[in-house]
């Protein structure tokens, strides 16, 4: 059987070596390189173009970001960002990290000893992850960490009338922070389409997360920390689920339970969309994106089946198209368009939701 070739970089020399005892330990695995700083990482998986590479963010000479931006644009391979990263600062360099590329992100060990249960994660995460075929991010070729937004256009004809949708709700999971900022950044500050969000990631990098998509959007996004009534059409906002707790859509306000997950999922797209379903249906416009399994593909059915407009991204333009396949196996999605594409269409549901008018 052939082993999964790894590249191992982090600068600290106890944790890289715990890292590779890891992987030596599993038959599945070969450690092809190590390496202690960005610069020597891009050059190893160039050379020696591994399976997979994890990558610490704090590094010496060129940081994991830098690398990651470069290896995703030059060499593209399955990347798993393993960071002990906390801080505001360095959790944004994690978010736009996932955002050029890099498929997964989990803690790193608090020591060198022997912990099996992380160790259990760590080999896991990266076996999924070096199955997936990545795509090439531009973002070190164009010289820039942000693309200008795409113009909004006036509904293409084909998706026929969504007067009625004014409430949006998107899903996203692996590649989700590309993806999301793309369609926020398409967006205008006066959007008079509340914007309810679920996004797969641990607690442990989620905290700052709507602070980082509040830099890429022109509309407010907050993450819901309580219950909260549900905001009208016509106030621009972005709300965000927490880790770790489901939102729902209940008696026309948001909540947040501690419900079992879904999906191995808390918080589930499908939990979120299927409150919709039932509270809003048919005003509501509801988004699938990239991601891994298959949450979220039940709730779009129920939105589309209430009569409400679902969207899936394609499969040209996601990181995984896990999540949106499955929801157009179950004939869940009306739309399955490329990112922009849904960018667009979206952005103009700003008249369409309001009857034609501009709000």
């Amino acid at each position: 059987m052939r082993k999964t070739r790894v590249l191992v970089v982090e600068d600290s020399l106890t944790v890289r070596k715990y890292l590779v005892e890891c992987f030596q330990a599993d038959p599945e695995f070969e450690v092809v390189a190590e390496a202690d700083d960005g610069k020597k990482a891009i050059e190893l998986c160039e050379r020696l173009r591994p399976d997979v590479v994890t990558i610490d963010m704090v590094l010496p000479v060129m940081s994991g970001l830098s690398a990651t931006e470069y290896i995703m644009a030059y060499c593209p391979t399955p990347i798993v960002i393993v960071s002990a990263s906390t801080n505001r600062g360095e959790l944004f360099r994690t978010y736009e990290a996932l955002a050029a590329g890099a498929i997964e992100v989990i803690e790193k060990p608090l020591d060198d000893t022997s912990n099996p249960e992380w160790e259990r994660k760590l080999l896991s995460t990266v076996k999924l992850v070096s199955r997936i075929k990545v795509i090439t991010h531009l973002r070190a070729k164009l010289g820039q960490t942000r693309k200008d937004p795409p113009v909004a256009s006036s509904l293409p004809s084909r998706q026929g009338p969504v007067s009625s949708c004014q409430y949006l709700a998107i899903g996203a999971s692996t590649g989700g922070p590309q993806a999301l900022a793309t369609l926020l950044r398409a967006l205008p500050a006066d959007y008079p389409l509340p914007i309810l969000i679920v996004m797969h990631i641990s607690p442990i990098f989620g905290v700052a997360f709507a602070d980082w998509l509040n830099d890429h959007s022109s509309i407010p996004v907050v993450m819901v920390v309580r219950d909260q009534p549900l905001p009208s059409f016509g106030t621009p906002c972005v709300l965000l689920a927490p880790p770790d707790r489901h939102l729902i859509v209940r008696e026309r306000k948001l909540m947040l339970t501690y419900d079992r997950e879904i999906h191995s999922c808390r918080p589930s797209v499908d939990v979120l969309f299927q409150s919709i379903a039932e509270e809003i249906g048919k005003l509501a416009a509801a988004v699938l994106l990239t991601g891994m399994g298959r949450d979220g593909a039940k709730g779009l059915l129920a939105i589309r089946e209430a009569g409400g407009l679902t969207i899936a991204q394609d499969e040209a333009t996601s990181v995984v198209f896990g999540m949106p396949r499955e929801a157009i196996l179950l004939g869940a999605a009306r739309h399955v368009l490329p990112l922009e594409e849904i960018a667009t269409t979206i952005a103009s549901l700003a008249v369409a939701g309001n009857g034609g008018k501009k709000s």
